[in-house]
Order: C-alpha cells, then structure tokens, then sequence
C-alpha cells in the first residue's frame, strides 16, 4: 500500500455507510484511497480535524443559478461560491434560465461555462418540453445532465407542460429517472382569484394542498402507465408524503430546509422572502414533511435556491417574485435540526450524500469509500453561529434566516482532495467539473 497522499485527513470522526469512528483518509489522485491508520504516511497536505466530523460531500440537487440571462439575481460562479461556503460539494441545476436549457447546443454551452470556473462540481437539469419529447432519451444521457426536468405547474412558455399527455410523451422516452415540479396548473388558474394584494400570506391559500396533491396523484399515474422513474421535487404537504408512501417504487421525492423550517405563521415576519413555489404552509405541513424525514419517505434534501434581488422581493404581492437563497444555508440549518434531535446525523448523510447518489446514479460521488471522489464535507456539530445577510456568498446577498442563531456549521469543503473552503473562505480558485452518472458514462 502506497504511504504517501496528496491529501490525509486526521482525528476527524467520519461518517459514512457503515457508521462513525474516527479514522484518517487518504486521497491520491482526486479519489479516496485508504480509509484507516495513516499515522506512518505523508501527503502534500494535511488536515487536522480533530473535533470535527468528516461527512460524504454535500450534494444540493436543486439549485437556480439563473446564467445565462439572469445574471443579475446570480451567476454560476457566485452560485457556487455560495455552495462551497456551505459545505456542498456539487449543485444540480436548474433549466429555467434564458436561453432555456432543453437542448444539447444549450446544456453544453452551461457545461462549459461552469468547467473550470464554478467553485464546486455541477450537473444541469434538461428541461423536458413538448417539442424536444422524442429527444429526451438522447438528451439526459449527455455529459453534465442530470435528468430531465419537468415543470407541471409555476412555469411558463414552453416548460410549463401542464396536461397528461404532455407528461406522458416525456416520460415515455426516459430511461433515467425524471424530476418534476408537482402543482396542478388547472386547479392554480382557477384559484388566481385567492391572490390577495399585499399579502404574501394569501399564496398558500391559492397555491393550496389540493394542487400539489392532485397534481402527484396523476403524476404517478401516468408514470405507471408509461413504466418509468420520477422524482417529485420540493415536497410540501402532509397527504403528499403519505400518499408517495404507497408509491415507493416508482417515485422518489426531495423535501427542502424551508419546509422542514419555516411554517405559515412567519409571514407576518418575513413577508415575500419567504414566498415559494410550492409555498411554504402551515405548521402542520411542516409536520407532514418531518414525518416523511423519520419514516424514510424522503429520499434526498434540496435547496431550491432560486435568488431574486431584494428590491425585487419588495415588490408588493404578488407582483413579487417566487424564490429565495438555500445553498449556503442547507447544511448548517439542517446541522441545527440534527443538534435539536429531529434527525439523527446518518440520517442527514443520507439525505443529501448517499441518496442523491442512489437514486440519480452519480459515479463516484455520495459516499466516503475506496475509489470514490475526495468530496468532503467537514462540519463542527458543537459551534454555535448567527447566520446573517453579511455572510451571503450569492450575488443576492441575503437570506430569510437572517439573525438565526443554529448549533453546527460547515467549516471545509474539500472537492476531489482540493480545499476548496475553509473557514469561511473560499482558498482555491474555481476547479468545477461536470458530475459523471452511471447510467451516462462516456463509451
């Protein structure tokens, strides 16, 4: 066995698939290459971590970066300055920028412009449409995708695909499994009427529980029929995760930190920084969710960061926009809820390392074994921070959990054994490469 790294991590308790202990890892080459006793070896570089724990990169698998087009909300790069500032180590990303990304010529010019640049490694979603239905089994299986994208309600133009047969065209041609953002269009343009001027507090009432569960409902319907793999994203009710209960093998689904968090009664508070598409619901959908998090219904934890400026956000409702910052904010939220004993820190693990990997088929990412990718992500379960706007690394430059104090914070991010932050600082230029998926591997 070879006794010299470019990269051995010491002292630090690892959390991984068959448990936590205190070991040391060695990276050679950007991938794991021993996890053990290293105490004899050398590397280029070593990490002390003693009272810290090492857990598998962070994967965030929904982010809006919003470039191109959008830039000034946020760009590819301060996105990812974002991600590595939290801990996330790779950002699925969304296809609703301008131009769209539901062609190949538009995922490779994303590809391109986030190699070499972005701060963590990426993937993008292809938006599934009804004019590129016939292509999508070519597309999702391109360098950089992710899967296909779908967006049954909240969109417009040519990625809202709002009625079954739509739906099924696109899930008739995957082969991966396909993500959805699951409302019901129909019931939405009935309900505009529920809108009230100025009061964010009035978006749930028209984007109520009805819309998302009957859009899920025949969401996996039509996934029966056409034999194919969904993922609903952004779950936001309580008779949604008991109805996907019933449904487990064909559907997978996302629960956000904003779900799990915040509840109607904070409105009053935060207004439209905390408007969302699904909306943020009363307490007993946030309940909902946390029961779909103990039982093992969630399979994956997503941002959904979508920033907007504030001046934007000031906009009285429901001029305002739909969105809010969450990549930087995922793991030390989520670390607060761990510390308040809503969940276990494997359970987190496997919430945003070891599920993504399972079920979008990422190659050598998601967990803390031989071979896999030197992804970290190193967090201090016992510091206690205020998280405020002045930390934002996104072009946004705020946050609704502003002024919130949690216990746990992500103090490194190490993507294929580089340092990419630590401590609060970005130490390593932007080194992003496209994440590789088992199901797409190069021939």
């Amino acid at each position: 066995m070879a006794n010299t790294y470019d990269l051995i991590l010491t002292g630090g308790t690892v959390v991984n698939h068959d448990g936590e202990g205190q070991r040391h890892i060695g990276v050679k080459n950007g991938r794991i290459a021993v996890i053990g006793d290293l105490r004899q070896a050398s590397a280029g570089e070593t990490i002390d971590c003693r009272g810290l724990h090492i857990l598998p990169g962070v994967v965030d698998s929904q982010v809006h970066f919003r470039e191109p087009g959008l830039e000034h909300k946020e760009d590819l790069e301060t996105g990812s300055r974002a991600a590595v500032l939290g801990g996330v180590t790779a950002v699925f990303e969304m296809p609703n920028t301008n131009p769209l990304t539901t062609s190949e010529a538009m995922l490779a010019d994303k590809v391109r412009r986030g190699s070499g640049r972005m701060h963590c490694d990426f993937a993008f979603w292809v938006g599934g449409t009804r004019d590129n239905a016939g292509d999508v089994g070519e597309l999702e299986r391109l360098p950089g995708a992710a899967g296909i994208k779908v967006f049954m309600g909240s969109s417009t133009g040519d990625l809202l695909v709002e009625d079954d047969e739509g739906v099924a065209s696109i899930l008739r041609n995957t082969r991966r499994r396909a993500a959805f953002h699951s409302e019901d269009e129909f019931r939405l343009r009935e309900r505009m009427g529920e809108r009230v001027e100025g009061d964010p507090s009035s978006h749930p009432v028209w984007r109520d529980e009805i819309a998302a569960l009957r859009c899920t409902e025949r969401l996996v319907r039509i996934a029966r029929e056409a034999r194919a793999r969904i993922h609903v994203l952004h779950i936001s009710t309580a008779e949604e995760i008991l109805f996907l209960e019933q449904h487990k093998d064909v559907a997978t689904c996302e629960a956000t930190p904003h779900h799990l968090t915040l509840s109607a009664d904070d409105y009053a508070r935060l207004g439209t920084l905390i408007q969302m598409n699904p909306p943020v619901r009363a307490a007993r959908h946030r309940e909902g969710v946390w029961h779909g998090i103990s039982q093992g219904i969630v399979d994956v934890l997503g941002s959904d960061h979508a920033p907007h400026t504030l001046a934007e956000k000031a906009k009285p409702y429901p001029a305002s926009p739909s969105g809010m910052t969450g990549v930087q904010t995922l793991v030390p939220i989520m670390l607060d809820h761990v510390n308040a004993g809503r969940l276990t820190l494997q359970r987190f693990v496997d919430l945003s390392s070891h599920g993504p990997q399972r079920i979008f088929g990422m190659a050598r990412k998601g967990r803390i074994a031989a071979g896999y990718d030197g992804d970290f992500t190193i967090v201090d379960m016992k510091r206690r921070e205020t998280i405020t706007n002045a930390q934002a690394g996104s072009k946004a430059g705020w946050t609704p959990y502003d002024g919130r104090q949690v216990t746990g914070w992500p103090v490194g991010t190490i993507v294929r054994g580089t340092r990419v932050m630590w401590e609060g600082e970005i130490v390593t230029p932007g080194q992003g490469k496209a994440v590789e998926f088992s199901e797409a591997l190069p021939g």
